[in-house]
């Protein structure tokens, strides 16, 4: 079979090495792809925003399955598009995916639905937002309603830090802002629960706790996600029954109610709170760095899950899993999540000897002359895989000593 993978992150280099694992998979293509997929896979230079060219691509080469790994082209609709000329595509289509292009729409599922949730107020210009702070208990939680690629959401202590959220927010830091979220702030503990569906059934994916903030320390501003570890260690029976029949069975009714379905990866961001979840927000793909903490632990064939996903029928697949602990550590370029010099050589890479359980995954990184550069904020993914989270660290760290 031939497969196409969307996307250039950690993420997508993930997916693309469990897919090379599979017998059934002779041929990957990666657009636009990165250094570490075109050691597996045949990068394609595609903008992932011209769905017409990579349709015209897809045909050409008789791709045969397509995975969308980011946010952005599913919002767009590329799932749609594609699905008009037979093309067999892995992802969520347009309706489905606001539930992470719009936190309003998802807000009123919530509403709708009686899924628990912080309680909320939307403002569609500055000025309504900048009132409603003067009377605000703090702390609160500020969000662009819009994409924000992980970043557009503010932890503000006081109405000075409030007010200079909003007006980024306003001022078009992560796009056009018609709305923005303000929140109660719920004491907690964040966890990353993922599911599988087809559109008729869905399995669980795997958890994980992500880590935002840049530095060490859980200090320093918000990113994309600078790692991760696999389970959460507050996981247990309990915890998932409620977190299905409170949060996720209801979001799928609500889709079929709004007359369409879900198929793809969902992601629900939570906060644990006194052993119940609230759903913090949704996103409509693995994430990234979840997705490279979780795929080296599964244990069964991911094209064979894609695959059942696009003909509706994930209840004949049994989804396995290794029963080890994963860990994450994401290195950035110095200056992330502001300004940072791109293109600068990575050296080294090739002194790492990566063991049975060890996991280099490439994200902002080009291949230019048989060397790699670094391009973009998030550079690499550095997993392992143990018995315990202390072991894996340490792992890791011996091979980022390697680099320096």
């Amino acid at each position: 079979m031939i497969v196409g993978i969307i996307g250039s992150g950690g993420r997508e280099h993930a997916i693309c090495e469990a897919l090379n694992k599979s017998k059934k998979v002779n041929k990957l293509y990666c657009f636009p792809g990165n250094a570490g997929t075109a050691k597996i896979a045949t990068n394609i230079d595609l903008n992932l925003d011209d769905f017409k060219k990579i349709k015209d691509f897809i045909l050409e080469k008789k791709i045969e399955l397509v995975v969308i790994g980011p946010e952005k082209p599913l919002v767009a609709g590329i799932v749609d598009y594609l699905e008009k000329f037979d093309i067999k595509v892995f992802g969520p289509n347009k309706i489905a995916s606001q539930l992470e292009g719009s936190k309003i729409f998802t807000k009123k599922i919530c509403k709708d639905y009686k899924i628990p949730t912080a309680d909320f107020g939307v403002f569609k210009n500055e000025i309504e937002a900048q009132k409603f702070l003067i009377n605000s208990k703090y702390p609160i939680v500020i969000k662009a309603d819009n994409l924000a690629s992980g970043k557009g959401v503010y932890i503000c202590e006081n109405q000075e830090q409030s007010s200079e959220a909003i007006k980024e927010i306003f001022g078009g830091k992560f796009g056009q802002a018609n709305n923005v979220l303000i929140e109660e702030f719920l004491k907690g503990e964040e966890m990353s629960f993922f599911i599988i569906s087809d559109g008729i059934s869905f399995q669980t994916f795997g958890t994980a706790q992500d880590h935002k903030r840049v530095l060490e320390g859980d200090k320093g501003k918000n990113t994309g996600g600078m790692g991760a570890y696999s389970p959460s260690r507050l996981i247990d029976k309990n915890l998932e029954k409620k977190i299905l029949d409170k949060v996720i069975i209801p979001t799928l009714e609500a889709l079929k109610k709004l007359k369409t379905s879900y198929k793809g990866f969902l992601y629900a961001g939570l906060m644990i709170v006194k052993g119940d979840p609230y759903l913090i927000e949704y996103n409509v793909r693995m994430g990234d760095p979840e997705c490279q903490t979780i795929l080296p632990m599964l244990n069964t064939d991911l094209f064979e899950i894609l695959d059942s996903c696009c003909e509706k029928k994930l209840q004949n697949v049994k989804i396995e899993w290794s029963n080890k602990k994963s860990l994450c550590v994401v290195l950035c370029s110095n200056g992330y999540p502001d300004t940072y010099k791109k293109n600068i050589e990575i050296k080294d890479l090739n002194l790492i000897k990566l063991k049975n359980d060890d996991y280099l995954f490439h994200a902002g990184t080009s291949l230019k002359d048989e060397k790699i550069f670094a391009t973009g904020g998030r550079v690499l993914n550095f997993v392992s895989l143990s018995n315990e989270f202390v072991d894996a660290k340490k792992s890791i760290y011996k091979n980022l000593d390697t680099l320096n």
